[in-house]
């Protein structure tokens, strides 16, 4: 099952406000934590005390919790790959490795004896994750999770993304990337706050959006908000998405006939097999409404990209048919535009894949 996710920083922020987070994104559905020793600066005994509180208090609400380090943290803090023991003692579930070590080391961890996670950095296509199966780990203690990128124009392209994921998706892993709360007073581990995602063309678009994309691209497990702190409004859009499959925001024309509504907002759509460049054909509702009259309401002269279509009966056999514009294109004249994708979703049209299911939701 798809997993929500949040990040901490204990050593950033007061503790009481943390909770306070952990409890509101409990409420909307979340049920894993990122945080991060990366940034940590205290001793050992202070990193313990200022961690455990927290990680205490999110394990009670039922949280996962996965703490990023590198070897330089292991140097720090005197950890050896043999004993993990520390990340038990904070009340971690398992460690995620920024950079990791040679595979022989990573396959040796997943059979630490506290039973904790090893998340292997994903965001670069080489042989790391190949090496450490080479090495046979145990799978079942391995999981993989994408970087997120604060400098603007440094995040991952969408094809590297595709490909990095392939990569280890192909063992059968739990993985798992980041998306970015557009509040402006939010902060991540490092003092750059341009955004803190995993793919470049989500930096700037709205968090329930980015998660969209994602649940549409179907690559990814977990999905992660990478900064502190979002708003109540986005965890809100977030805690009403269906994980399961994209749901579009749609804004329908004035004065939408019954049938048309209810073809719009009241039917699971998926896309046809054989697909066509141009537009997105979901044909059931044909079926269903055969022999309804489709009067000519809104033939536009032109359908823009975006655009929600239902045929008219004067398309004969194809009226009631929904379609979904890619492209601009001259209408027939027999055509109702009865809709537009909300202009930030748009975009992720294009990951709709054949036989695909999706629905619509009244935009607000």
């Amino acid at each position: 099952m798809r997993k929500l996710g949040i990040s901490i920083y204990p050593e950033k922020d007061d503790s009481q406000r943390i909770k306070e987070y952990i409890k509101a994104a409990s409420e909307s559905g979340f049920s894993r934590i990122f945080s991060c020793l990366l940034s940590a600066d205290s001793d050992k005994d202070q990193i313990i005390s200022e961690f455990i509180e927290v990680n205490q208090y999110a394990k009670d609400l039922g949280f996962e919790i996965i703490v990023d380090v590198a070897p330089r943290i292991f140097e720090k803090l005197e950890i050896s790959y043999d004993d993990l023991s520390f990340f038990k003692d904070i009340g971690a579930d398992g460690l995620r490795l920024d950079m990791g070590f040679t595979g022989s080391e990573e396959a040796l961890m997943t059979f630490n004896k506290q039973d904790l996670l090893i998340e292997i950095n994903m965001s670069n296509n080489v042989h790391t994750i190949d090496t450490i199966m080479d090495y046979q780990p145990n799978q079942y203690n391995l999981i993989a999770c994408h970087n997120f990128y604060p400098h603007r124009y440094s995040g991952l392209g969408i094809d590297f993304f595709k490909a990095c994921t392939k990569r280890f998706s192909q063992y059968g892993l739990r993985t798992a990337a980041f998306i970015t709360s557009q509040n402006k007073d939010t902060y991540g581990p490092w003092p750059v706050t341009d955004g803190l995602p995993t793919l470049e063309i989500h930096r700037e678009l709205p968090l329930d959006v980015q998660l969209k994309h994602y649940i549409t691209l179907n690559l990814i497990d977990d999905i992660i908000i990478s900064n502190c702190f979002p708003t109540q409004d986005e965890l809100q859009r977030v805690k009403e998405l269906d994980l399961t499959m994209p749901v579009f925001n749609v804004d329908p024309i004035e004065n939408l006939p019954e049938i048309e509504t209810d073809i719009l907002f009241d039917t699971l759509h998926f896309n046809r097999g054989d697909i066509s460049e141009n537009i997105i054909r979901s044909t059931q509702s044909r079926v269903k409404y055969k022999g309804h009259q489709f009067d000519v309401i809104n033939p536009v002269e032109v359908i823009r990209r975006g655009d929600v279509i239902i045929e008219s009966s004067e398309y004969g056999h194809y009226a009631g048919e929904l379609q979904i514009a890619l492209k601009d294109m001259k209408n027939s004249g027999k055509s109702n535009v009865v809709g537009r994708v909300r202009e930030e979703e748009i975009f992720i049209l294009d990951d709709i894949k054949p036989w695909q299911k999706f629905k619509l939701q009244v935009n607000r």
